[in-house]
């Protein structure tokens, strides 16, 4: 199993009832022996250029394990599929995704050291000025 990320962009018209178009999307990852693992809603935004006379779309980006051998299945449901304006499908990079996590930890790190060092100050601040 590989792990792939999916950004779907969907009809902005769909924002009242979007489940059962995610029903339909995740029924074809689903069909084709793919597990979620997590989805990420964004809500609507307005895309960079038209798309099919539209200027908004529903974002959403999924995680998803799946074998390499069924992703063009996927790519050629989602091309037929109604509620779905684009999608781009990228293998994730296990190497890059621990560097990013990494990166994030440590600036978190960094980040409490510095508040941890401001309220320190703000302590001996105020402890002298008695």
């Amino acid at each position: 199993m590989q792990e792939y990320e999916i950004a779907v962009l969907y009809h902005p018209d769909l924002e009242v009832d979007l489940s059962k178009a995610e029903e339909r999307v995740t029924a074809i990852f689903k069909n084709n022996k793919g597990t979620v693992v997590s989805a990420d809603n964004w809500g609507k935004r307005k895309l960079a250029y038209p798309i099919q006379n539209l200027e908004h779309a529903i974002y959403v980006f999924y995680t998803l394990e799946i074998e390499p051998t069924r992703v063009q299945k996927i790519e050629t449901t989602l091309n037929i599929t109604d509620e779905v304006i684009r999608f781009l499908i990228t293998r994730v990079d296990a190497k890059e995704r621990a560097k990013a996590k990494a990166a994030k930890a440590e600036k978190e790190q960094q980040a409490a050291d510095r508040a941890e060092s401001n309220t320190t100050s703000d302590n001996k601040r105020d402890s002298d000025e008695d």
